[in-house]
Parts: structure tokens; sequence; C-alpha cells
């Protein structure tokens, strides 16, 4: 893979200059992306930019808009050459700090469930995992070292553990979304997909405008060790995974305890559900009403079924969000952070994206989530992730990089 921090101490030292890092990216797609599918365009000519990210390539989900590239949403049988008019404000930013913009990155349809042509990196017959599909697979195939997704539900954490990659998904709207197709505007989150944890810090540092230190802290970390009953059964691969981790925290001197999520978080998984299937009904209001022979069939039948759904449900759905939020506010006081799983096991096979049943709640919450990369069964990544309380994303991505540097150590489950 291409580790951003490694190409931005390279170009520092002398030894790599900015057009020759953004030339080896394109390279790469070039050679690898025909097996992938993880872009659906790209740039013919890229150029370096100039500023702190001159020399690192980026990949756009394919539902952000970008002024020089069409943005088709991953449906282009309604979306086919649509040509925004101005970069997303997150687009502008990656322009402004000198990152080049290399290509789109493939999604599924409206970053709903229908599958796109990506393929797993890992095992080209396995789901990348969506809706962030391309910009998971990109990095992990090492064509470029970083790359932006969105998640409603579990789209940026859930791909990152599928394709063995870092990302973060920031607390709700640390990042803008302005220029975003909406999915359900209380809940999407941009994302952020690198090698590893320390570049995902520095790169959401530099689009936040925020500082991310990931210096080690001078006490042992308090993990808060959440198997998530509420969302069922994980597949024995990361229950694995999860014990081994939980092991090796608490072998480095961290303190780590078991944690049952209050009882309102049960009743939250679902409203999350509720809440993302309402105001999808509204967002994608004309595309259902007259275009709906040419949605593909899986969020065609959804937004069938959420016409059902009564503004008496939203606004119950939108209390117990609240309800919950306050509840877990409470459970950070105990502990810094929690470790839980990403996804519910290995990448499934590329018939679905898999299940986002482990993220669900915690993108309801608001809460930063860091997918941690490192451990593998077989030649399959098993992803976890770091979950900390809101605005907390410094922190968060401090214990993530302490959990991912013990990882490396012992890798195969």
């Amino acid at each position: 893979m291409a580790s951003l921090v490694h190409i931005l101490s390279q170009i520092e030292s002398g030894a790599l200059t900015p057009q020759a890092a953004i030339d080896a990216s394109a390279k790469a797609v070039a050679q690898r992306d025909g097996e992938i599918g993880a872009f659906v365009r790209t740039v013919p000519d890229p150029r370096a930019g100039s500023g702190p990210l001159a020399g690192i390539a980026v990949g756009i989900k394919d539902i952000i808009d970008t002024a020089d590239l069409a943005t088709e949403m991953g449906c282009p049988a309604i979306y086919g050459g649509w040509q925004p008019r101005a970069d997303a404000p997150v687009v502008a930013r990656l322009r402004t700090l000198g990152a080049t913009i290399l290509g789109k990155t493939a999604t599924t349809a409206f970053a709903a469930m229908d599958p796109a042509a990506t393929r797993n990196p890992h095992d080209p017959a396995r789901t990348p995992g969506g809706s962030s599909s391309g910009s998971a697979a990109a990095v992990a195939a090492g064509m470029i070292p970083l790359a932006l997704g969105t998640q409603t539900a579990g789209s940026v954490i859930r791909p990152a553990a599928y394709c063995g990659v870092a990302a973060i998904k920031p607390s709700f709207r640390l990042l803008p979304t302005v220029g975003v197709k909406p999915s359900a505007w209380t809940l999407d989150t941009v994302g952020v997909f690198a090698e590893g944890v320390a570049d995902v810090a520095v790169a959401l540092e530099w689009l936040s405008g925020r500082p991310m230190p990931l210096a080690d802290m001078a006490v042992p970390l308090r993990f808060g060790v959440v198997r998530a009953e509420h969302a069922g059964a994980a597949e024995p691969e990361a229950e694995a995974a999860l014990s081994r981790a939980t092991a090796l925290l608490v072998a480095a001197g961290h303190l780590v305890v078991p944690l049952r999520l209050p009882e309102i978080c049960a009743e939250a998984q679902a409203a999350q559900l509720t809440l993302q299937n309402y105001e999808m009904a509204q967002a994608m209001a004309w595309e259902w009403l007259a275009m709906r022979h040419a949605l593909p069939p899986r969020i065609g039948e959804v937004l069938d079924a959420a016409q059902a759904i009564g503004a008496a449900d939203y606004d119950r759905a939108r209390g117990t969000a609240r309800q919950a939020r306050l509840a877990v506010r409470d459970t950070f006081r105990e502990i810094d952070v929690i470790l839980t799983f990403a996804a519910p096991g290995i990448a499934p096979d590329r018939a679905t994206t898999g299940d986002p049943r482990f993220n669900r709640l915690w993108t309801l919450l608001g809460v930063p989530c860091v997918a941690v990369p490192g451990l593998r069964a077989g030649r399959m990544p098993v992803g976890l992730q770091v979950v900390g309380p809101f605005a907390r994303d410094a922190a968060t991505l401090a214990a993530a990089l302490a959990l991912e540097r013990l990882l490396a150590a012992a890798p195969d489950l």
C-alpha cells in the first residue's frame, strides 16, 4: 500500500518530488484498476499541486461533487454524465492544500445497498464493502494514499475492515457534507481512508483544520470492550480478532473492561434505520417519483417501503436517538474509548456489500469511529473499531494507533 505519511516524508527530504508521487499513483491505477474496478473515471493528465498535501493523489467517492469530473451517484442510468459546476467544499479544501484529485471512486447507487462492480483486492470473489467500495479498494490496492467516502450506516468503517485499511468516520459534521448527494441528512458523514491510522490522522488534521496529535498518553488507556449484543452475534473471525486485541491491550498495561451499553441502545439500533429510510425517501423524492424505473432493485424496494414511514414514527426515532446519545455520553465517563467489531466478520461474496449492523448505532450517535487494520484470517483482513466520545476525534485516533501498533506484532489469527 501507499502511506500518506511516508510519501510526505519522502517529499520533505527531497527523495521524491510531488509530481513524481502523483505519476506513481496514476501508474498504479493504470496497472491495477482493471482487475479491481475501484475507479469509475480518472483525470487524464494529473498534475501536482502546491501546499502541505502536494504529491498526495486522492480518490473521491462518486456521490461527492467535483467541478472537473462527472458525478454520477453510482447510477449512470439517471445521472450519466452529470457535471457539477463546483467542487464540494471538502474537495475544494483538498485542492487548496495541494492534493491532486486523481479520479472518482465507485460507489453503490446513491450510497445504498446495490453492489458496485468493485472487487476486494485480497480476493476478487469477495466484496470490498459498500457503499464506499472504490475508495476502500483503491487504498487497499496501493493505488492511492488517500480517499474520501461517506457513512450513513456503515459505509466507511465496514469497507475499511473488509479491505484491511484504516479509516475514520469523524464526529458528526466535523467535515462538511455540502455538495454530497444526501442520503439521510441527520446521519450522513464524510469519512477518510488511508493505509494506517497515522495517515488518517494527518489527513483529518489538514481537512478539518484541527490538531490531531498522536503522542502516546502518559497513563494507560481505558478500553471498554463492547460485543454489541444489540446487533446480534459476530462471526468467529471477528470474535477471534476482538479477543486477540483485548489480550494484547491487557499485556501492554492498558485497562480493559467488558462493557454493556445502556438498554436504550438496542432501541436506538432500530431507530437508525427508521431515520435513514424516512430521510432517504425525502432526499430521493424526485428519483423515486420521476425515475423509479431506472433505480437499481434494492434501493428501489427500500424507497417503496419507506413511503409508509410516517412523521410520528420519525419523531419517535429522533427522540430515541437523543436519549441514546445522552446515555452513551455518560458511559464514556468511565472509559476513554470503546473497542468493538467493525463488521460481522471477513468480507462476504460480491452478491452483497455486507451487513452494517455493527456500525448503525455509532453513526446514529455521531461519535468518532476509527477502523483499525492489522489482523487477518488467512489472506483476508479482519478489522476492528475504536469508538470515542463526541468531538474527541484526536483522542480516538491516538487510542486506535496504540492498538494498531500492538496488532502489527501479531497479525495472524
